[in-house]
């Protein structure tokens, strides 16, 4: 497998936002989107066998664990992975862009699905990752706009996911004031989480391995 960084801080997104938790960002992605904040992560890394990843991991004493990358996916060896993981004790959550099948991971991993939006230049065509999600996965919309944030409202709506599952949007980073989004989520009755990227507003928005 390769891997880019392996570290441990504190979620800094999702309803999991401000635990311990430990991350494994791993090389390569597929997408190319404007907004992305870890291109660092699209090439080079390191070759890691799974056994070493585990023990790095153990190392720590939280036993949550969130997959990412780039587009974790493209490891072939991630549901093995991610079962050796859940064997060990940990919770494992992935974060995917949901444009490659998840049905391979093992059914108790934590899928968090970035569906990707207009703004973000890669928009989702693929959505039968909606179907294979249930209540403790979470769907997420990075919003570039207002027009941004009325095509995921449609999506959301169309799919009839409110209540299903957690759902969670955020505003680009500088592109979209958090106060804007909040009006916009509060007149439109969203059933859903304002996710700001906290450790953006910790360490900063440059920092790496945090």
């Amino acid at each position: 497998m390769r891997v880019t960084e392996i570290f441990h801080s504190l979620q800094g997104e999702t309803s999991r936002s401000g635990l311990p938790c430990s991350f494994v960002r791993f090389t390569g992605c597929d997408l190319r989107c404007g907004y992305c904040d870890t291109a660092y992560a699209f090439e080079g890394g390191s070759a890691m066998t799974r056994e070493a990843i585990v023990d790095r991991l153990l190392a720590w004493p939280t036993r949550f664990v969130t997959l990412t990358g780039g587009e974790p996916l493209l490891q072939k060896e991630l549901p093995e992975l991610a079962r050796d993981l859940l064997d060990r004790g940990f919770t494992v959550a992935v974060e995917t862009h949901g444009q490659l099948p998840v049905t391979a991971l093992p059914p108790e991993v934590i899928k968090i699905v970035d569906i990707k939006t207009p703004g973000s230049g890669e928009v989702a065509k693929e959505l039968s990752v909606l179907d294979a999600l249930d209540a403790k996965d979470e769907i997420k919309f990075v919003v570039c706009s207002r027009a941004d944030f009325d095509w995921s409202l449609a999506l959301i709506r169309k799919h009839g996911l409110e209540g299903r599952l957690p759902l969670l949007i955020s505003p680009s980073f500088e592109q979209v004031d958090p106060k804007d989004l909040a009006a916009w989520m509060l007149e439109a009755g969203l059933k859903a989480r304002l996710n700001l990227q906290i450790h953006k507003y910790i360490w900063g928005a440059e920092a790496q391995g945090v």
